[in-house]
């Protein structure tokens, strides 16, 4: 049944506005503007999509919907490294820089490769349950996230780029800082932050470079020695699209998957039936990820432009349009998912977007999942009983659904 407020909070959305309590639970104000505003115009022009079946036909059709941002992120960036960056980076281009670099990062992320990183991802999830199972014995309490969730990705994406251990310390603050500038709502501190980052992962990358040139990895396994040489029909990318195309290789790879692991914790925690099933029947650990993806997406919000005239859902849009696509809303769509707002840890089918779709879904998608997998399920076959120690810690964002911080015992 539809709530009695619901249309008056689907008018009165703003994504530069949000309302109180908005991060910490979006979904009944993503349910209002579904059933009352699915595409909805924004002070500043664009538009904010919600619904599931809008966002696949954006995804499938990229000459008419770009994700160049160019021209949308110049305002928002000036000629700042956030800018350069932003703008190089794999996500954010259309062909002939996506087609390029998308190539180079799938031909060493094959279902060989990917399978290969088994065996260490075992043994990693089980050295940082080892090492929080200590810490809590000392008495100490343990974080899910900074203990295990973030730790995960960062010795992943570090390893397929070849950053020395000892070397990894400021990966997780740069990642932040910069993802953290996407937001709809730049603070003068988020930019400078951002800026900074840049600048100082460009500067630690360089050096990176120029040691991986002198001595080359195995490019079939080794990711950075790939996009340096190139592919052997002479693609390769300029010293730009290298630099900034590995800082987006260890952003993406890292917040994205460390909110998968924290996400699908948390949910586990809340939803002690599915826990509980889940603990019962293991086998369910790849229907029990997807629906963790589906019902907390890590990314939850991604953007486009027109490059046409279009109409889309009924709206006429003129071209130089930009759209808001929210993946956390669609992936709650009654009209896609059976009982949308149930965590069912055996859901199938699920489409869900949680990695978009099209050209443009994540390259890395086998791999994430792969560590979601690991690291969730060996978690609840050591660690069946985990309880929280006080409240989680949210990100405090709207494009990416994590958790800063969360505390639990074992």
């Amino acid at each position: 049944m539809p709530h009695a407020s619901d249309r008056l909070m689907a008018q009165s959305f703003e994504l530069s506005a949000l309302p109180a309590g908005f991060h910490d639970n979006p979904y009944a104000v993503y349910r209002a503007l579904r059933e009352h505003a699915p595409i909805k115009p924004m002070a500043d022009g664009s538009y904010f999509l919600t619904r599931y079946d809008d966002l696949v036909a954006v995804y499938k059709d990229t000459r008419t919907f770009s994700s160049d941002k160019k021209i949308e992120f110049k305002p928002k960036y000036g000629d700042s490294l956030l800018y350069e960056h932003h703008t190089t980076s794999l996500v954010f281009s259309d062909p002939p820089l996506h087609t390029r670099v998308r190539k180079l990062i799938s031909g060493a992320l094959t279902p060989k490769a990917i399978a290969s990183m088994e065996n260490g991802l075992i043994e990693l999830v089980d050295d940082l349950m080892d090492r929080m199972k200590a810490k809590a014995l000392g008495g100490n309490t343990v974080d899910l996230i900074e203990d295990f969730a973030s730790a995960i990705p960062i010795e992943v994406i570090g390893n397929l780029l070849g950053v020395p251990v000892d070397e990894r310390g400021p990966l997780r603050d740069w990642s932040l800082a910069i993802l953290g500038a996407l937001e709809p709502v730049l603070t003068p501190e988020q930019f400078q932050r951002g800026n900074a980052a840049v600048a100082e992962f460009v500067d630690y990358l360089t050096g990176l470079i120029a040691r991986r040139r002198a001595a080359p990895g195995q490019p079939d396994t080794d990711v950075l020695t790939r996009l340096i040489q190139g592919e052997a029909d002479g693609e390769t990318l300029s010293a730009k699209e290298l630099l900034h195309n590995c800082i987006f290789l260890l952003n993406a790879g890292h917040e994205t998957t460390t909110n998968l692991i924290g996400n699908g914790l948390v949910c586990l925690h809340d939803h002690p039936q599915a826990r509980a099933r889940l603990i019962e029947q293991p086998e369910l650990i790849k229907t029990a990820i997807e629906e963790m993806l589906r019902y907390e997406s890590s990314n939850q919000l991604g953007n486009r432009i027109t490059t046409q005239a279009v109409n889309l859902g009924g709206v006429a849009m003129p071209a130089g349009t930009r759209l808001t696509l929210c993946i956390g809303a669609a992936n709650r769509d009654p009209a896609q998912f059976e009982d949308p707002e149930t965590f069912d840890v055996g859901r199938q089918p699920n489409r869900h977007l949680a990695f978009a779709s099209g050209a443009h879904a994540c390259a890395g998608m086998s791999l994430a999942r792969l560590e979601g997998q690991i690291a969730i399920g060996r978690w609840l076959k050591r660690f069946p009983d985990f309880t929280l120690a006080g409240a989680p810690v949210r990100g405090g964002r709207v494009r990416f659904r994590g958790y800063l911080r969360v505390p639990a015992h074992l």
